[in-house]
Formats: C-alpha cells, structure tokens, sequence
C-alpha cells in the first residue's frame, strides 16, 4: 500500500506572537494545502515522528528514540489535552522491527506528547477527533547528549519497512524545525531548581505551565524585536536541508556531526532529525516526489518555518 508524507515546522508561538497578518495567512494557505493533500490520501494511519520540550520525557530517563503504544497530550499552550487514539498493534509491530534492524527503541504504554505531536496533526485534520488512529514515534532532539543524527534514518528505514507490510494507507508526520533555538533549558548549565524540573517535572500544576510558556512567549517577543540572546534564523541552511530531502538524499547528514547542526540552525535544529526519520521511511518504498514545499524564517514564531509533502512516484503518476 502506498505511503505519503508530510513534514512541518511547529510553533507554540502560533497565534501567541505572530507575525504581520498577511504572513499569518500565507502560512495557514500552506497548511491548507498540506490539509488537502492529506484528505486527498486519506489514510488509515499516521506515523508522527515528534520531538518533545520536557513535557513527557525528562532526565528521569531519556531513551533516544521510544513508539507509544498508547499515548495522551499535554495540553500545552493551550491545545487539547487527553488520550490519543493509538495502534497498539502497530506500535509493537514498529518497535518489534526496529529492535530487530539494530535500533534500539523504548516502548511507551503510556506515552505523554505535547504541542511537537499534536500541533501538526491539528494542522492536517482540523480538531482532535478527526485525528485517524496513530503511533507517535519520539525523536529525542534537545536532551544531551544525543546520538549521531544517521541514527535517526536508521529508525525511519525501519519504521518505513514496517509500513510498506502493513496493508494500509499510511501517512508519515515529521514534526519540528527547521533552524530553531527558542529558550529550551539545557541540563549542562542549569541552576540547581531547573535541572530538578528538566529531570522530575512532569505534570507541572496549571500555574506552573501558564508561567514557564509565558516565559517563551516573551523571550520570542524580544528575538523578534532584535535580540541577540539567541541563535539567529538561517535561511540558508534551511534551504540546504529541504534540498536534501527533494532530492531524496536522505544520507545526507549521516557524517555531520551535532555541533553542525547547533553552528547553522540553533540548538533545536536538531529537530530535523524527525524529518529525516521520516523522509527516510518514505524512502523504504522507492522513488518519492516532493510534492509541495513552503519555508519563511518567521522570528516570532522563532522557527525557519517549512511546510513539505511528499509521495511515492507511481502513486503521483497514477
């Protein structure tokens, strides 16, 4: 059956500190779009590659890479909270498979994922219970120290020949990115009460969140204004990464080490690597096209920001 796939940056910061309107609207006629394509293919699964801001995964222990076999939103930043309808079939068939290729992954019975998952399926099927039956797959892209970034395609190859065998439509979520460095606490130099967060601060109190967002909210408002406190957008590097993934070279970063992706894009750059999980799983199937592509470094949303889709070439040439 055949696989497609699209991949998106994500923003808390949307419609919290936006830009001018009419940026507003260009974005949302992307995202649109990629709706379009997604109702088009209208699968019978979603595979989301996400990352997490330590709301479900903390220092307490931190695999690189775990698939939930049931899972639930946060609710951060004000987007739903609760369960999620997950395939637990298909959940232990990705883990089973990956566990057999070589990657190791952990496996969630109670998966916690917050606006990095949920975000971008609200984009793509409009309110929370159009959302088909899923399987968040978590990409560990902020908590150091992190594998190389080819180990990311080795998990999406995987997972896409998981796919391939399944019998159904399947839709593959990347989420995150592109260059990308808002105020994510870094366990190395953190004061002695935010490593105690970054390590045991699940399920904060309502109060608790309402304050640490409004803290990202605030620290996007000055970035936007001009701030240096924080790694610039890069256009340009953005533009080399959506190259790579049109032109199908998804071992394209394999040799880059991760302070390559900190020097270009910022620390959460290294949220590309659920893109190329993703784009990596596609590939498992043959030849795909990149079908629509969108980017705008947008600094209030603090994200070189991209929308992609793709699929498998026969399917595009039906």
């Amino acid at each position: 059956m055949p696989l497609a796939l699209c991949a998106s940056s994500h923003s808390p910061l949307i419609g919290l500190n936006d830009p001018a309107p009419d940026i507003v609207n260009e974005v949302y006629e992307q995202l649109d779009a990629a709706k379009a394509f997604v109702e088009a293919f209208d699968p019978e699964l979603v595979v989301v590659f996400g990352p997490d801001h330590y709301n479900g995964f903390l220092y307490d222990v931190m695999p690189s890479f775990c698939v939930g076999a049931a899972a639930a939103s946060v609710g951060d930043y004000g987007l739903p909270s609760g369960p999620l309808e997950v395939d637990r079939a298909a959940a232990y068939a990705i883990t089973r498979h990956a566990l057999d290729s070589g990657v190791d992954v952990a496996l969630s019975e109670a998966m916690q994922v917050d606006h990095g998952f949920v975000q971008p399926l609200l984009f793509l099927f409009g309110s929370a219970d159009r959302i088909p039956s899923l399987v968040p797959v978590f990409v560990n892209c902020v908590a150091e120290p992190l594998g190389p970034a080819s180990r990311a395609r080795l998990l999406g190859e995987a997972v896409g020949r998981v796919l391939g065998e399944s019998g159904k439509r399947v839709l593959i979520v990347g989420s995150g990115g592109l260059s990308h460095d808002p105020p994510v606490p870094r366990l190395a130099d953190a004061a002695p009460e935010v490593a105690a967060r970054l390590t045991h601060g699940r399920n904060p109190t309502a109060q608790q969140r309402r304050e640490r967002e409004s803290r990202t909210v605030a620290a996007a408002g000055a970035f936007a204004a001009g701030s240096t406190d924080f790694h610039d957008l890069n256009p340009e590097w953005d533009s080399l990464v959506l190259d790579a993934f049109e032109s199908g070279d998804i071992t394209a970063f394999d040799e880059k080490p991760n302070d390559w992706f900190i020097g270009e894009g910022g620390h959460s750059a290294h949220e590309v690597r659920t893109w190329i999980a993703a784009y990596a799983a596609l590939s498992t199937q043959g030849s795909y096209e990149m079908t629509s592509r969108y980017y705008r470094p947008i600094k209030e949303w603090f994200a070189g920001f991209a929308v992609t889709t793709a699929m498998q070439k026969e399917v595009v040439a039906r």
